[in-house]
């Protein structure tokens, strides 16, 4: 009998069966935390919840989160702005419609199975555009290089706004005792006076180490891959220096963020109960929000929970925090849902290029 060689179709769906492990994983992640949200909530917390997520339905309710569904959408419009940027330098004209399309698949895919959305995206772009499929997907990994050290500097940000806030957090009811009480009587007052100064020395001193011990990390399989996805990290965020007027690119970056600010504080306004939360709270909520949709496929169940946590911070119970964050990751996953669905019928109604638009050099 003769040996018959993989199809790269073979291939492809080998390559989604290993998926499937990492499928089942975060989504079983969700769910543990969707029961960890609720495992301790009695008959009157859940009455609470389904009273402040019926709040948002009035008439006032129901335009705010239509104007934070209008923030995200918006968003992801700057979004496309700035890919059609980092197609340029490789002499690719992409219609600006046809960009954002494919951002919108990619966010819609992304609830099904992590990363599809990326791949989906660059087979978007080859179908339409005639944009080679390994070109574009350079791109969206220098998108998300650049997405990554931009979050992690907002998270430093959002983590210096918070501090005083967490310290005064009162740990122990009965006691009456706050996060910075209960670390001094524990003798950590210097880690709750000087976070950020801890923070800093600890990175410092694992830097060190990893220097001192490079030849023999440098021979680990496990700490290789983690180096090259730093290096890839590294490259594609430097790669924007080849852009014409990367400025236009920054610019994108931030009105990007800054929609994304407002999609999330806006939704606050649909409940009666946090239209007195301040502008720090949504930015809080916005930046410690997103770890959520890193661990959980689709952000379910750490989502809420992480809004919860965040939202205690500014004085908002547990409960309510917990029903506004449910309400927000619906929000977020209706517009997900239906800004790819709308965006797959106007592209079947959209003429494909013949052939691909190449920019002068």
């Amino acid at each position: 009998m003769h040996d018959v060689e993989p199809t790269e179709s073979t291939s492809d769906v080998r390559k989604w069966y290993k998926r499937i492990p990492q499928l089942i994983l975060f989504v079983g992640l969700g769910f543990f935390f969707v029961w960890l949200s609720l495992r301790h909530l009695n008959a009157e917390d859940r009455r609470t919840i389904m009273t402040v997520i019926g709040s948002v339905n009035t008439l006032k309710g129901w335009l705010m989160l239509g104007l934070a569904a209008f923030f995200a959408l918006l968003a992801d419009y700057f979004r496309a702005l700035r890919g059609k940027i980092l197609l340029q330098p490789l002499h690719y004209e992409v219609r600006t419609s046809m960009m954002f399309y494919s951002v919108m698949v990619c966010f819609m895919a992304n609830l099904a199975l992590p990363r599809l959305g990326e791949v989906l995206r660059c087979t978007f772009l080859q179908r339409y555009e005639k944009v080679p499929f390994q070109k574009s997907l350079g791109t969206v990994i220098t998108e998300r290089a650049v997405d990554i050290v931009f979050w992690l500097v907002m998270l430093v940000i959002a983590i210096m706004i918070n501090t005083d806030l967490l310290n005064n957090l009162v740990v122990d009811a009965d006691a009456g005792l706050t996060v910075r009480q209960w670390m001094e009587a524990k003798g950590l007052s210097l880690l709750g006076n000087h976070l950020l100064l801890m923070l800093l020395g600890v990175a410092l001193l694992l830097a060190l180490v990893l220097w001192m011990t490079r030849n023999w990390w440098k021979k680990n399989k496990f700490f290789l891959k983690i180096w090259h996805f730093c290096q890839g990290l590294w490259q594609g965020f430097i790669s924007i220096k080849d852009v014409q007027r990367p400025w236009r690119y920054w610019f994108w970056t931030v009105m990007m963020w800054v929609a994304y600010f407002f999609g999330t504080y806006t939704f606050f306004f649909a409940m009666p109960c946090l239209t007195d939360v301040s502008p720090s709270a949504g930015y809080s909520v916005l930046i410690f929000g997103t770890i959520a949709f890193m661990v959980a496929q689709g952000g379910i169940g750490a989502y809420p929970l992480i809004v919860a946590g965040v939202l205690m911070l500014y004085g908002v119970d547990y409960t309510s925090g917990l029903a506004a964050g449910w309400v927000g990751w619906i929000l977020q996953t209706v517009v997900s849902l239906a800004g790819g669905f709308v965006s797959l019928v106007l592209a079947s109604f959209t003429r494909k290029r013949d052939s691909m638009v190449l920019t002068e050099n």
